[in-house]
């Protein structure tokens, strides 16, 4: 499966302006949400191919929203990469134990990221 359209979950702008920057110069279709429920919202409009998910936000975490997205037949097929500053290697065990298919920290570096994406396509 070919990866064209991304969804970046984040409640920075800044970071969503850098991924956002970042995947567009790679010739993706980006949409972000800052929250659970909007990441709700925009997988409602269209569906994306990859997610990017933050973990610390309000509200419901990224360890929380990609548990729930994995086990949503809905959802569970799109592939999820956690994006965060939590470096901990706990921190990278529980996430891919709530569904994500990889983890990369912030900051990010262009080329490690690049390579996640392409490792899923």
């Amino acid at each position: 499966m070919a990866i064209k359209k991304v969804l970046v979950v984040d409640d920075s702008k800044t970071e969503l302006m850098f991924l956002t920057d970042l995947l567009q110069k790679e010739g993706l279709q980006v949409q972000t949400a800052e929250n659970a429920d909007e990441a709700y919202q925009r997988l409602a409009q269209d569906k994306p191919d990859l997610i990017l998910m933050d973990v610390v936000m309000p509200g419901k975490n990224g360890f929380q929203l990609t548990r729930a997205l994995t086990r949503d037949p809905l959802y569970a097929d799109i592939p999820i990469l956690m994006c965060t500053s939590k470096n901990q290697e706990t921190d990278r065990v529980w996430g891919m134990r709530q569904g994500a298919r990889g983890y990369i920290t912030k900051p990010v570096n262009a080329a490690e990221l690049r390579e996640k994406i392409g490792a899923l396509a």
